[in-house]
């Protein structure tokens, strides 16, 4: 990564971080044809469909046409057990972006856990959950083996170029007044009106440089993070920066009981862990909110349609022949359709569901019991409280 030149101003090194072109260079959901055989189109095709929103389309075409390796910022707080919105998603939205040639820096934010007061606050344990976290991406098939994909811990990279990243952070703290930060308190898993520290009060701005000092031109995060994205693009009007960080935001999975927007670890009715046991799997969709016909607000076919599909291209549902026999759905429309109808019964859904489930989990699973340093791992991870 290029430094600071000494006598450049925060901003005027921000604008210098332009779109460059560096010399160019299959899991789930990764794409089988080789990189330097796509086309653009190809390319564009499989980055947006990461995204439920993109802010803008036609900056993210041209950023694809002109530069072979962008760069996708992506990042979280170690904070608990990991769920399959954060463990399965997240593999399938790294492997389809290295597979249209992006390079992925996974942010490990443990300063940020710390100062969110994660795992009380207690930077050790939450380093033993950042390292719990990684095990289980390693295990469930994200690709880390072309190198596209760096794990970068944020108090490591902080201290080693402070002298670049801190000057940014004033800068946008000194051009933003406070109810402009206090707005991106979502992006903590908190609102304007919960009371917060100083620390949780500088928060937004430390997340904004991170994209700045990443040197990202894709802020691949979820739809919770939007409003500190959308910070950063604002700051380059400040600055006068034209090429400004894309960003793709991706759906978030509602929890498993209705009227849950979101899923949640410390809920364990509200999401699937991604250690769980067959039966605890089979148990939480069985209990999970499925009424017949209903599309809106079912967190099963929302499951199917994010993480099913993606994974396996295709979603098969056994029954008896009296009850239609079988039936496999490649596309979410099809199945939707027969749902609707009520010709696909949630009592015929839901196993089909836990089956594909479980069949993603288990390689988990059996990285937990088999690994003695990812058992070990687990085990204290386990025993540690939950603090919000």
């Amino acid at each position: 990564m290029a430094t600071e030149e000494p006598d450049q101003t925060p901003a005027e090194a921000v604008q210098s971080l332009s779109i460059s072109n560096p010399p160019t260079q299959d899991g789930p959901s990764s794409s089988s044809i080789p990189t330097n055989q796509m086309s653009l189109e190809e390319k564009y095709q499989i980055v947006r469909s990461v995204g439920e929103e993109c802010i803008q389309e036609d900056e993210l075409r041209n950023l694809l046409a002109n530069k072979p390796e962008p760069v996708c910022y992506d990042g979280f707080e170690p904070s608990g057990r990991m769920h399959i919105a954060q463990g399965v998603m997240k593999a399938i939205s790294v492997n389809k972006l290295t597979s249209a040639g992006c390079r992925v820096k996974i942010w490990i934010a443990d300063w940020f856990a710390q100062m969110n007061n994660k795992m009380g606050g207690d930077l050790k344990k939450i380093e033993v959950v950042g390292r719990y976290l990684i095990e289980i991406w390693k295990a469930v098939g994200m690709d880390l083996d072309g190198g596209k994909v760096e794990f970068l811990w944020s108090s490591k990279e902080i201290n080693s170029r402070a002298h670049e990243y801190w000057p940014l952070v004033l800068d946008i703290a000194r051009r933003n007044k406070l109810p402009r930060i206090m707005r991106c308190c979502q992006i903590m898993g908190r609102s304007e009106q919960d009371e917060l520290s100083a620390a949780q009060i500088f928060y937004p701005c430390m997340q904004c440089a991170d994209i700045f000092f990443l040197k990202a031109d894709i802020c691949q995060l979820g739809m919770d993070q939007r409003k500190v994205n959308v910070l950063a693009r604002e700051y380059c009007d400040d600055i006068k920066r034209k090429n400004k960080p894309i960003i793709l935001s991706h759906h978030m999975l509602p929890g498993l009981q209705q009227g849950q927007e979101k899923m949640s670890k410390s809920d364990p009715s509200s999401s699937i862990l991604m250690e769980d046991d067959e039966a605890e799997v089979n148990l939480k969709i069985k209990k999970a909110y499925c009424p017949p016909k209903e599309v809106e607000g079912n967190p099963c076919l929302e499951y199917i349609k994010h993480l099913i599909l993606p994974w396996f291209k295709e979603f098969t549902v056994v029954r008896s022949a009296d009850n239609g026999g079988d039936r496999t759905y490649n596309s979410f429309e099809e199945l939707i359709a027969e749902y609707e109808s009520g010709e696909l019964h949630p009592a015929d859904l839901k196993p089909a569901l836990s089956k594909a489930l479980n069949k993603i989990l288990e390689p988990v699973r059996e990285h937990f019991r088999n690994d003695s340093n990812a058992k070990d791992l687990l085990k204290r991870v386990k025993a540690y409280r939950i603090s919000r």
